[in-house]
Parts: C-alpha cells; structure tokens; sequence
C-alpha cells in the first residue's frame, strides 16, 4: 500500500522538472557566453609622457603617470599582431552616432581599441614616434594615437628646455599619419572653476591655437574636434559650453565603454570613459584591463610565430 500511495506523487515532478531545469541551465549558460563576449567593446586607455624606465623620473609627481619605452612598444606590438583596430577620435565618434553599428555584430568581427595621449609631452615626439615608425616598419601597419594637446603649453620655437611637443613636432607627427591631435583645453585648467567668460576663451582658443598650427595639412578640420577634460574635472555648465565647440567629450575615469554605455548613455556623446595608466602597471595589468581572455605567453608566441614568418619570407 505505501508503494502504491508515494509512486504516482514521486514520478510525476521529475518529468515535468527536468525540461524547466534544462532550460534554465541553457539561458544562464547563454547568458554568461554573451555577457562574457560582448561586456567590454572599446577600451580608450589614458597614457601621459614616456619615460626610459620605471624609475627615470625627472618630476616624481607627473612621472607616476608616464609609462616606460621598452613596455609601451612591447604594449602597441601585441596589440598589432593580435589584430586590434587602432581608432582615431573622428572612427569613434562616426560609431558611436551610427545606431546600426551600436547594436549589430560590429564589434564582434573587430576589435576596436583607443591610445590616447594626454598634455603634449615633449617625449610623445621623441620616445614614441619612433616606436611607432618601427612598429610600421614591421608590420606595414600605422598605429595612430590621439593627442589631447593644450596648445597653450607647446614650445616655442627655438626652446631646449621645454619638457612640452612644439607646433612643428605635431605637424611632423600629423603628416606622418601618426597622430590625431585634439583639445585639452588652452591651458590644462580645471574648467568647473572658471568663470563662463574664462571657460570660453579655454575651448575656443585651444580649438584656434592647434587649427592654426596645422591648417594646411587638415582642410577638413579634424583637428580640435573633440575634447578631453583637463583633470577630467566637469558638469553640467562645462558639457554645455564644450558642446557649442566640440563634437563629443572625453573623461579620465577609469571606466570602459561597453555596450551598457552605447545602449544607454550614448544619449550624451560628451561623457566617453577614458581607463587610467600610470608607469607601475605591467603589460600584463594594462592588457587584462580590457582583455579577459589574455594569456601572457601570448605575447611571446605570437612574437616567435611572426619572426618565423619573416624568416620564410
């Protein structure tokens, strides 16, 4: 009797269960494959100077953000030979104001990254240039950085003191392909401070100064198009006075743009989420930012598996 009564309650749960349970494994499985594919889209990273080492720092307070030659070169090769797209600020702001491509496979079939340099350091001519001439030489492949230059601070010419690019220097770098240059502001002010007078003459100016500098080799004005905060400081006011001159704003926040960021806040195109970089973090850090899937020795295989290539040839 005690067979009878409990074996029509036992059976009939786990039959009716099981197809629920399947599919509730499926869903979670599909989700985290998504997520895990399409959480980070394109990380923007924030560098500053060069230095020639970790510990060859002139100013101890501004050198904390200048990453070494040997890593940054070494940096950028990875980023060529895993077949990384290297975005100008005019690719970025083209994407993100095309919805067909903020909501389609885009991303999935490329891998779209942003180097950007802060300041106009002198050494972006001097140590970086050349990484960038020899990394072309090599694989017959630009990689282009934006500067985000205050045209306030360039050297003058004829300076050997100053620790800052000079107009020509851009020029060079932007006749060359090399560089992307855009606004930092006149004179690297904190613009939530200023009065709406002062804030102006920082925008305005800043975007005049670097068309000035390169006006016959930019007729389409790219140039001073697009803006990053000095200090990443801003609000309300300043977003709106940059809006009267720019095409869209970056921040120094730490933050990736991901697609959360292109579904949601892409409604303000002068809030871009810029990832920080100072001269302790590793290569291996730097990559794991944005890269979940990195495996260090990667670098060294892919380095190998390109010289045999060379070799053949």
């Amino acid at each position: 009797m005690t067979y009878s009564k409990t074996h029509p309650v036992v059976n009939p749960p786990k039959s009716k269960n099981l197809p629920l349970s399947l599919a509730v494994s499926f869903i979670i499985i599909l989700f985290i494959l998504i997520f895990h594919d399409t959480a980070t889209v394109i990380p923007i990273l924030g560098f500053h100077g060069v230095i020639n080492n970790k510990n060859s720092v002139t100013q101890l307070e501004q050198g904390r953000m200048h990453y070494p030659q040997k890593d940054l070169e070494n940096f950028l090769e990875y980023l060529l030979i895993n077949d990384y797209w290297f975005l100008t600020s005019q690719d970025l702001y083209e994407i993100l104001s095309n919805h067909n491509h903020r909501n389609s496979d885009f991303f999935v079939k490329k891998k779209p990254i942003m180097i950007s340099f802060d300041d106009g350091y002198r050494t972006v001519y001097t140590k970086l240039l050349p990484i960038l001439k020899r990394l072309e030489k090599k694989y017959g492949q630009k990689v282009k950085v934006v500067l985000f230059i205050n045209p306030g601070a360039l050297s003058k010419k004829g300076s050997v003191n100053s620790t800052n690019l000079s107009c020509q220097q851009l020029r060079e770098g932007l006749q060359q392909g090399f560089y992307d240059i855009q606004s930092h502001g006149l004179n690297h002010k904190n613009l939530t401070r200023l009065s709406n007078k002062n804030l102006i003459k920082e925008l305005s100016e800043s975007q005049n100064e670097l068309r000035k500098c390169t006006h016959d080799l930019d007729p389409q004005q790219k140039v001073a198009s697009h803006f990053a905060y000095p200090y990443g400081a801003y609000n309300q006011r300043v977003q709106k006075y940059v809006s009267k001159y720019y095409l869209s704003g970056y921040l120094y926040n730490n933050k990736i743009l991901n697609r959360n960021f292109l579904k949601n806040q892409l409604k303000n195109q002068y809030e871009i989420p810029r990832l920080t970089v100072n001269r302790q973090e590793s290569i291996k850090n730097l990559i794991e930012k944005f890269d979940t899937t990195f495996d260090d020795k990667s670098i060294l295989d892919r380095k190998v598996d390109q010289e045999k290539i060379k070799t053949e040839e």
